[in-house]
């Protein structure tokens, strides 16, 4: 590859979604790249004003009164509905609150519970995030199901009468990996079982479609390519044809039918709703809100086109850059099977990543080799891409 720097600046100016970069909080230094944006996006410029004006005035002023003449009571499902066209979903089906893990947990159980008599075994992605595997685990013994990890290019020809749940990852989290969403959900519908999807490194950077596809339930967190900044609360997808039928083993006071009413018998309120447990936490879920702001206009088809033209181009670079045989590549190649990150395996992964930070370029380490590197289509431009890929190539050869 010729003048990769060349390239890069004609790239940039080539890109529809090049404005959207002055809506984050960037660090500016040269060599500075943030490759880091599967684990946290980085901070859109108009959270802080929001926050300040939660606290300040919403929570300082109004206090209670906030609930009502703020919006507070009705945030979990008006945000869900903010993340819905992300996820390929209509309104009414999302709810926001609580994290990944108890959002896994819920769906799960339900997922089980929804299936019926006789399906006792649930199959869980083998390579999922540990988390998952953990909470699957706990999900099968709650339930008296068998748990069964299988690589999800193994699921159909798993699935069997007894399967009552199938809980797998969009994009796996150490390679970059797609996985086929549309054709395992079909296949998980055709076994009677209930598909729920984690899509974590996922959302956000390239078209899911829930209801296109039929999927059943989703979960996912916000502060990885939705930018809802650190901690901030996830998201539980339950399919409108499920909703009456969803039993969430978490019932509480928010999601009753009357929460005021204060009954002692539990009675689940109706639509997404069902999805709520306790009280919102409102100052990260208002911070959120205001972060999907900068989704306003943007097509997640562009994302998409511009999530693999950032990957494809950093393993051109690397390839133009970086020694033969130094690093290999884990992450596919053909691009329906690539997510938004790019995972390079190296001997001495964690000491080359001390020293890319040190440098300025920030990507994670993956114990026991990996590289880590996310790409985050709204703010990343092809000029960091090129200069990241340099960097690298400059510290494993240092």
């Amino acid at each position: 590859m010729s003048d990769p720097e060349t390239r890069a600046k004609k790239l940039d100016a080539e890109d529809e979604l090049g404005a959207k970069r002055a809506e984050f909080v960037l660090d500016d230094r040269d060599d500075a790249v943030y490759l880091d944006g599967n684990s946290l996006g980085a901070l859109p410029v108009g959270v802080p004003g929001r926050v300040e004006d939660v606290v300040r005035r919403q929570w300082g002023e109004l206090r209670i009164r906030s609930w009502t003449e703020s919006g507070w009571w009705t945030a979990p499902e008006r945000i869900g509905d903010r993340i819905a066209p992300l996820v390929g979903a209509a309104p009414g089906q999302i709810v926001v609150g609580d994290s990944t893990s108890v959002n896994v947990f819920k769906a799960l159980v339900a997922a089980v519970r929804m299936a019926g008599d006789g399906r006792d075994e649930i199959l869980v992605d083998a390579t999922t995030f540990p988390t998952d595997g953990y909470i699957a685990e706990s999900a099968a013994r709650l339930t008296g199901s068998t748990l069964r990890p299988v690589a999800p290019d193994e699921v159909p020809a798993a699935l069997s009468g007894r399967t009552a749940a199938v809980l797998l990852n969009h994009v796996d989290y150490r390679t970059g990996r797609l996985h086929d969403l549309p054709g395992l959900t079909a296949a998980v519908r055709a076994a009677g079982a209930v598909s729920v999807w984690d899509l974590c490194h996922s959302a956000g950077a390239l078209p899911v479609g829930l209801d296109e596809h039929g999927v059943d339930l989703a979960v996912g967190c916000t502060y990885k390519y939705l930018n809802g900044g650190p901690g901030s609360p996830a998201y539980l997808y339950v399919r409108a044809g499920l909703h009456d039928r969803f039993d969430s083993p978490l019932p509480g006071w928010n999601s009753h039918a009357e929460p005021f009413g204060m009954r002692s018998e539990y009675e689940p309120g109706t639509g997404a709703v069902r999805g709520r447990v306790g009280t919102p936490d409102i100052l990260s879920m208002l911070a959120l809100e205001a972060a999907l702001e900068v989704w306003d206009g943007v097509r997640v088809e562009a994302v998409r086109a511009k999530s693999l033209a950032l990957t494809d181009f950093f393993l051109e670079c690397v390839r133009e850059y970086v020694p033969e045989g130094r690093v290999e590549s884990l992450t596919p190649v053909a691009h329906e099977e690539r997510g938004s990150q790019v995972a390079l395996r190296c001997a001495d992964a964690g000491e080359v990543m001390e020293r890319l930070i040190e440098r300025g370029v920030v990507g994670d380490f993956r114990h026991p080799d990996v590289l880590r590197f996310g790409f985050t289509p709204l703010y990343m431009g092809f000029t960091d891409v090129q200069r990241a890929a340099r960097v690298l190539a400059e510290v494993l050869e240092g």
